[in-house]
């Protein structure tokens, strides 16, 4: 029995979610269609791949070793594919991009919908994470592009300013900081905060801009992953936070939320990064001047 990309496509599915639920899901397919492909797989290669943990599957030494191979030929067949695709009038392929949680949730929707009905041909998946995430998966091959709201820590991408951003201190209408709409350094560092996770841009932007007022790292009383969850925590009076402009703008329009003014210097820079690979295809090219584009 032949070896097929598809098994190893599927088998790198498997490594990277670890449940064959979420990898027919990653890949469309059912979770018979992966089970059968692992099995056929596991057949090929003389034995099991993966450690069974009731529905968790995790690489044994054989499927870590095969995995590092796997993602080589992958990756080269989709260059190839892609270079091949070069001729074509219109860019076409899949175009795998990552972006960082307030990027992803509330700016790049609207603008993947748009590039999918001018480019018909073309396929895009977005990964959601933190800057951090992203930039690894950047790095590593496994996204083409990423965006991202944080500084980035890897020398080895390059990187463009896509957008202005601006973070904003938010409290709820019955906070106390909200009869004012005001709060002094003294009162943020005595703060009950409610924050992203460590490796969130957004939290790495705003520690630096308290550590430039010479205010130590506060620490978090509530840390949570997700922005929607960190907006009803604080709508709900257990806190307060500092998120994009992006991500609030809707709950301070509807008075949800109270933005309060601070001695912080709040700006930023979103991020486009990529590999310095070069070599650009047309598909990417087409994708990054789209960006720049919708840039405002």
């Amino acid at each position: 029995m032949p070896l097929t990309l598809r098994q190893l496509e599927i088998f790198d599915a498997v490594a990277v979610t670890q449940y064959v639920t979420k990898a027919g899901e990653r890949l469309f397919l059912t979770q018979s269609a992966v089970s059968l492909a692992l099995a056929e797989l596991e057949k090929i290669t003389g034995g099991p791949l993966f450690e069974r943990r009731g529905r968790r599957l995790l690489l044994n030494d054989r499927g870590r070793l095969l995995l590092t191979e796997a993602k080589e030929v992958i990756g080269r067949v989709r260059t190839i594919e892609r270079i091949l695709n070069e001729a074509t009038k219109e860019p076409e392929g899949e175009l795998r991009i990552g972006a960082s949680t307030t990027i992803g949730n509330y700016a790049l929707p609207w603008l993947l919908g748009e590039f999918a009905r001018l480019y018909r041909k073309t396929k895009t998946f977005l990964i959601v994470g933190n800057t951090q995430q992203i930039e690894t998966a950047v790095n590593n091959g496994e996204l083409d592009l990423g965006l991202v709201e944080g500084p980035f820590h890897l020398s080895s991408l390059q990187s463009v300013v896509w957008r202005e951003d601006e973070l904003v201190v938010i409290a709820g209408r019955n906070h106390p900081w909200s009869r004012t709409g005001k709060a002094s350094l003294e009162m943020l560092a005595d703060a009950t905060w409610i924050m992203r996770e460590k490796g969130s841009g957004t939290r790495e932007v705003f520690e630096s801009a308290l550590v430039r007022k010479s205010i130590g790292i506060i620490g978090a009383s509530l840390e949570l992953g997700h922005t929607e969850a960190i907006k009803k925590a604080v709508e709900a009076g257990l806190g307060v936070s500092c998120l994009s402009r992006m991500a609030v703008q809707r709950e301070l329009d509807n008075n949800w939320l109270v933005q309060i003014d601070t001695p912080l210097d709040l700006r930023r820079n979103l991020l486009i990064l990529t590999r310095d690979s070069g070599y650009r295809t047309k598909l990417l090219e087409t994708c990054l001047s789209f960006l720049n584009d919708n840039s405002t």
